[in-house]
């Protein structure tokens, strides 16, 4: 099959490489020709825009960073739209505005373009080896057609429901991960500062109701001091600060959401905005004075 993707960052540049390695003829594109540069060596076709790309392609990714990207790469100069032909399916795995995507699914419609929502979890480590979680809105029909490209990509993949219902499942995602991040921030914090050993109080969380993937995962970050990014602090801000406007729109009371937004702005403020966002255990530190 004929793909194209659009966005060859940290997750769309493995995600790219897993369809070729499945034997799909991927036709690529970043804003950076450089990061195309390792998937034209692994038998990719590199295209100068998105336009290109789409022309190409049965079915076409992208993976960028915030909805204007998205609108951008789809509807801008050289976007998907001027390539695309009717019958074409674009799927978008980035994270952005529930209702945006509403509005990019009608857009894309009348042009005779189907689309999916399809954002993903699982970080780079996921998108590297296959494993994504992949949350996906749409008709069913389309997803159906798409599937066996998304079992290349994830393990755990869930049709949520229409356009937007994706997007919605990965704001609650980034609810969870983010006030988790925070709780174990928090837990870590009380264990040192009453004299007891963090990484012994992680362990035997570890073997009961407490245990997460985050307190795996970001609690040994945080007791190694080491925040090289898997997921950046800039867009798990981004991402909530997506959550936060749409909760605005209905009227939602979400106070958690809205404390670790707090905690991912001071790491910005702080020029911490590349690290990850396990980096929360840095502001819980500095408010505790240490």
């Amino acid at each position: 099959m004929h793909i194209a993707f659009i966005g060859l960052g940290i997750m769309g540049r493995p995600m790219a490489m897993n369809l070729q390695r499945a034997g799909h003829r991927v036709h690529v594109h970043g804003r950076r020709p450089e990061s195309m540069t390792p998937l034209v060596q692994a038998g990719c076709t590199a295209c100068d825009s998105a336009q290109v790309a789409a022309a190409q392609a049965e079915i076409i990714f992208t993976m960028v960073s915030d909805t204007p990207d998205v609108e951008q790469v789809l509807f801008g100069a050289n976007g998907v739209v001027h390539g695309a032909k009717p019958g074409s399916v674009v799927v978008d795995m980035s994270t952005i505005s529930p209702s945006a995507t509403r509005r990019f699914a009608e857009d894309l419609g009348a042009r005779g373009i189907a689309m999916l929502d399809a954002p993903v979890s699982g970080g780079d480590v996921g998108a590297i080896n296959g494993t994504l979680s992949i949350m996906v809105g749409g008709k069913p029909e389309i997803f159906e057609k798409v599937q066996p490209l998304f079992a290349v990509l994830g393990k755990n993949i869930v049709h949520v429901g229409d356009h937007g219902a994706g997007q919605v499942a990965k704001a609650c995602n980034q609810i969870v991960v983010a006030l988790t991040i925070e709780a174990v921030a928090e837990a870590l914090t009380f264990a040192r500062q009453n004299d007891v050993d963090p990484a012994k109080v992680r362990a035997a969380l570890l073997g009961g109701f407490a245990a997460s993937r985050i307190l795996e995962v970001h609690g040994q970050r945080m007791l190694d001091d080491n925040y090289q990014p898997g997921f950046k602090t800039r867009l798990h801000q981004k991402d909530l600060n997506i959550v936060l406007q749409s909760a605005f729109e209905l009227g939602l009371a979400l106070p958690g959401t809205a404390l670790a937004m707090q905690h991912l702005n001071a790491l910005l403020g702080a020029d911490e905005g590349e690290l990850d966002s396990a980096a929360i255990m840095k502001v819980v530190q500095r408010m505790s004075g240490l």
